[in-house]
């Protein structure tokens, strides 16, 4: 593929622009109360997974000085 093969094939910034809407205009969007349910189950995830990492965090760090102290 050549440089000015590549060049012919560009969109102008009006037609991208007239893709981007139309694909936007397939998608399903959430309702309220899904998008408030996916909220609480995110953030309940996050919480515990940062509980998890911390929990491994301080075990290891409490490991490592009665290892090396």
């Amino acid at each position: 593929m050549t440089e000015s093969s590549t060049a012919q094939r560009r969109t102008s910034p009006a037609t991208f622009y007239r893709q981007v809407v139309a694909e936007l205009r397939k998608v399903v969007w959430p309702t309220r109360q899904q998008l408030i349910t996916y909220f609480w189950v995110v953030l309940v995830f996050v919480v515990v997974v940062m509980t998890i990492v911390s929990l491994l965090d301080l075990g290891f760090g409490k490991l490592a000085f009665e290892i090396f102290s």
